[in-house]
């Protein structure tokens, strides 16, 4: 090859790594299609067989015992033989395959190699997932999408938030029609002040009444106090607001039982009162007590104002987000038999593996483990899951102080005044707070 050639074929070489690392930093997407899937796909055929069989993921047709006269034998299965897998098809952030499972084998020892396929692919992540009996889908992803999440769309919806972007790509909606009830933990600096804000920054514009409870203070709840119809910033002050909200969801059964609707989304547009989120910053401050019967009786009526609101709420438009830094049976006999009934749950980075099981433990003992490696570093990450036992990764959007300080003030105005509330404050004043 001539000087001219090699010039010229290295300069290609080099305008081709510009425009790929272009491509990757613009279009991640496309990136993955041309370049990272067709490696990983090749990567995922050449090495199944050999990969199933470390993994104990192949078996054998033939038996592994036979009789030696009267004495039974056992050894290893003889031609082990890999499970049938699909080809792999592309997604936006990775790949899937469909495994179908040999008769006798269950997805268990999949979910144990998930982390082995992840290496021999060179992938993020497996997930396996068993949509139906003995098919297995395996669910890899090339990157890690929350280390840039991009800020995906989702349909505006009423008591619908779009809180961040979900590890396969796609967006982390917060909706509270379908969800009614939340429970955010996280150790500080961990994401969950920065997951209020965007909450409180997608729910400000919408037709809602917000209730903030903060007992310290009003230090985190306090800078969206232009957007709340009511914030109390001490524990007595709690304890009157949670007790007229309960009051006001025997008027709005009332109102059902009289229209013969089992819920207000059934009662006609004119007559629905309007859909109230209360927001609860640190749990804690709601159940410790000093020690006084005044303080444990105080903490009492939260516990059951808290209970009432979750068992009645979902069906009368009043909606839980509570959130703490640690959550366990500790903090009071009440907190167990709330937690199940706030059933959307995030777990940001936690001090203790007790918080990660008390939050995520019930619902998927998967999610638990993952929620505890995630690092300081992983700012905003946080497993989430559902009722449905399905859970997953996610990154909160970034919303500042300040922006979501600005939106509220933007939307002052929906600050819907709650009578039956502000009546139980009124009444306060002049009293004694705790």
């Amino acid at each position: 090859m001539g000087p001219i050639a090699l010039a010229f074929a290295l300069a290609v070489l080099a305008w081709l790594v510009v425009a790929q690392s272009a491509l990757k930093e613009r279009w991640p997407h496309w990136h993955w299609y041309l370049t990272g899937y067709p490696v990983a796909a090749s990567r995922v055929l050449f090495t199944w067989r050999k990969v199933a069989q470390l993994n104990d993921l192949a078996v054998s047709h033939r038996p592994n015992r036979a009789l030696l006269g009267s004495l039974a034998v056992k050894g290893e299965p003889l031609r082990p033989i890999a499970p049938r897998i699909s080809f792999p098809r592309a997604t936006r952030t990775g790949l899937s395959l469909v495994v179908r499972l040999h008769p006798g084998q269950t997805p268990a020892p999949f979910i144990a190699a998930a982390d082995a396929l992840a290496h021999a692919w060179r992938v993020h992540a497996v997930r396996v997932i068993s949509p139906e009996r003995g098919i297995v889908l395996l669910v890899a992803t090339g990157g890690d999408p929350l280390e840039r999440p991009g800020l995906v769309q989702a349909p505006a919806e009423l008591l619908s938030a779009l809180i961040g972007v979900l590890e396969s790509g796609s967006a982390w909606v917060m909706n509270l029609r379908q969800v009614p009830h939340w429970l955010i933990v996280g150790a500080t600096q961990s994401g969950k002040s920065t997951l209020l804000a965007r909450l409180v920054a997608e729910l400000a514009p919408q037709p809602v009444a917000l209730v903030g409870i903060d007992c310290k203070g009003g230090m985190e709840l306090g800078l969206f106090g232009a957007r709340l119809s009511a914030l109390t910033t001490c524990r007595g002050e709690a304890v009157a607001v949670l007790g007229a909200l309960v009051a006001e969801t025997q008027e709005r059964m009332r109102a059902c039982r009289v229209a013969g609707a089992r819920s207000i989304w059934e009662l006609p547009e004119e007559e629905r009162p309007v859909p109230v989120v209360v927001l609860v910053d640190e749990l804690a401050e709601l159940y410790l007590s000093d020690g006084t019967r005044e303080g444990k009786a105080e903490a009492e009526r939260c516990s059951t104002y808290l209970l009432r609101l979750a068992q009645l709420g979902a069906a009368l438009g009043l909606h839980l987000v509570v959130a703490g830094q640690r959550v366990g049976s500790d903090l009071g006999p009440g907190v167990t038999a709330l937690r199940a009934q706030l059933s959307g749950r995030i777990c940001h980075r936690v001090n203790d593996p007790g918080t990660a099981e008390m939050t995520l433990g019930d619902l998927n003992p998967d999610a638990v483990a993952v929620a505890q490696a995630i690092t300081a570093e992983e700012k905003g990450v946080a497993v989430c899951a559902g009722a449905d036992g399905g859970w997953g990764r996610a990154r909160s959007h970034l919303t500042t102080t300040e922006e979501a300080r600005r939106i509220a003030e933007q939307h002052q105005a929906r600050a819907t005044e709650l009578p039956v509330v502000a009546k139980a404050l009124a009444s306060m004043e002049g009293g004694e707070r705790v």
